[in-house]
């Protein structure tokens, strides 16, 4: 096992703290962004982890630093995961394995497709990717059961990574991200009244939540449902939430309910839809940010029609989580 790529956490995160690679630029930026406030009379920050900087970036980097820093503790050559065709998840998690010599091995669901937009990218770095033929997303993961199997009585010692990276581990990268938002308003002297964000596999919201929690914040965490119903997710957060807390070992008393809003899905998961097409049009137009067509984009979606009802007293931050190469999918995403 290499261990050059090892380091300790340079800002604690609970009494326990995990060892870590460093993918993240940190810290990334924090702005206010006033020309979307002034068209929303609200007034709206935006927290870049779009701009982590591996690859094309997203938020999906934070819990991969834990994730892969845990795979060569272990000693593991290979890594297994998994998800939908254009998952930011599946390539960013192939690109960091091939940064510290681990061999990726990604499942998609659904049937082979074009190289388009990140299966464009994993196919540049030559990874072995492999489809299920079914559009059930589970089917993933009776496969990536098989594939490690196989991997195991071939010699190989593979680190499995659930869909979405959704683990204490995952969510421990937005503990972390937690507090380096708190540094970074109270720099600004004014805490947000709430942080928005996409919610698909509920690590980086739990992350979130553990991270309020513990350090006591008044900001409430709203979350978008992008990928299914709104108690499966408040479920899923609590579990992985309270997980998370017990690795970290720290206290975080469930005394705040979890958010999460329904009805921006759109057409369906990992699907376009013509809320999110607009509110993405306007944050391009009005502050030059890109949002991803299928996360974050039906997140400000939600935000933008929050602002319009009076639902929303600001400050707020949106988390902008990455995706970009889904912009460069195949089809004509935008219409």
């Amino acid at each position: 096992m290499n261990r050059t790529y090892l380091m300790a956490d340079v800002v604690d995160v609970g009494t326990a703290p995990l060892p870590r690679v460093a993918f993240v630029r940190e810290p990334t930026p924090l702005h206010q962004a006033a020309r979307l406030s002034d068209a929303l009379g609200v007034e709206v920050w935006f927290k870049r982890d779009d701009l982590t900087g591996i690859g094309l970036g997203g938020n999906k980097l934070r819990g991969l630093e834990y994730l892969i820093a845990d795979a060569l503790t272990q000693g593991c050559d290979s890594l297994v995961t998994g998800a939908g065709p254009q998952s930011n998840w599946a390539m960013l998690a192939a690109l960091t394995a091939r940064q510290v010599g681990i061999e990726p091995y990604l499942v998609h669901y659904g049937p082979p497709t074009v190289a388009t937009g990140n299966l464009l990218l994993i196919d540049l770095i030559k990874v072995d990717r492999r489809f299920t033929g079914s559009p059930d997303r589970t089917s993933v993961d009776d496969e990536m059961v098989r594939l490690c199997n196989n991997l195991v009585a071939s010699g190989r010692k593979p680190y499995a990574i659930p869909r979405g990276g959704a683990s204490s581990r995952g969510a421990a990268g937005y503990v972390r991200a937690g507090i380096e938002l708190d540094h970074q308003w109270r720099e600004f002297g004014a805490a947000p009244s709430q942080i928005w964000l996409p919610t698909g596999s509920c690590t980086t919201h739990a992350g979130l939540v553990t991270a309020a929690r513990w350090l006591g914040w008044s900001a409430e965490i709203v979350g978008v449902t992008v990928s299914r119903p709104s108690g499966e997710c408040t479920e899923r957060i609590e579990e992985i939430s309270a997980s998370c807390a017990s690795l970290l070992d720290i206290t975080t008393p469930a005394d705040r309910p979890i958010q999460v809003i329904d009805g921006y899905i759109g057409p369906g998961y990992g699907i376009a839809s013509p809320a999110g097409n607009a509110a993405a049009a306007l944050v391009a137009e009005l502050e030059g940010i890109f949002l991803d067509p299928l996360f974050g984009a039906k997140a400000m979606a939600a935000l933008i029609d929050a602002a319009h009802e009076g639902r929303v007293s600001g400050p707020v931050v949106f988390l902008a989580t990455g995706g970009a190469p889904t912009l460069f999918a195949a089809g004509k995403v935008f219409v």
